[in-house]
């Protein structure tokens, strides 16, 4: 399975980051994959329009959607044209990383997330995530390592 780097998206610029989903979800695996846009879609994300707090993917049919992304449509859009902001869109992944994905997801009560948005080599491409969700006292841990974190920085740097 090709797995994306998380160190960067290589030559493309993030449009857009779901920063919820890494607060209530342990992301175990990432994925990158193409999606299929509309023209207007493809202009909005130029603009920076979109929205993926509440992105999921969904396996229907053999084949990956994405679901709750929000794309705004710019004012130019024509006027003879009604465009649909939240419509389902398809990914593009390979056979093989589509068949890993629906084992894991049905046998394992795992969530794919889309992660981040981003272009690369002219083309929109979304990050995927393989998550599990968070508990409340999961999340009050992360919150107390972060404010430690922070503290034991403050007090290092009075420190020099």
């Amino acid at each position: 399975m090709s797995k994306h780097p998380s160190s960067g998206h290589g030559t493309g610029s993030t449009i857009a980051v779901n920063k919820k989903a890494r607060h209530d979800f342990f992301i175990e695996e990432r994925f990158e994959a193409g999606i299929v846009l509309e023209g207007w879609e493809a202009k909005s994300l130029r603009s920076g329009r979109v929205q993926l707090v509440d992105s999921y993917v969904i396996i229907r049919n053999n084949e990956a959607w994405l679901l709750g992304t929000l794309i705004n449509p710019l004012s130019t859009v024509s006027t003879h044209f009604v465009p649909e902001a939240q419509r389902t869109r398809k990914l593009l992944l390979h056979r093989h990383e589509l068949d890993g994905l629906i084992g894991t997801v049905e046998r394992k009560g795992y969530t794919i997330l889309a992660l981040s948005m981003y272009w690369k080599e002219g083309r929109c491409k979304v990050e995927l995530g393989l998550a599990k969700g968070k508990q409340a006292h999961d999340k009050r841990a992360n919150e107390r390592d972060r404010d430690w974190a922070r503290e034991k920085g403050r007090l290092m740097k009075h420190a020099r």
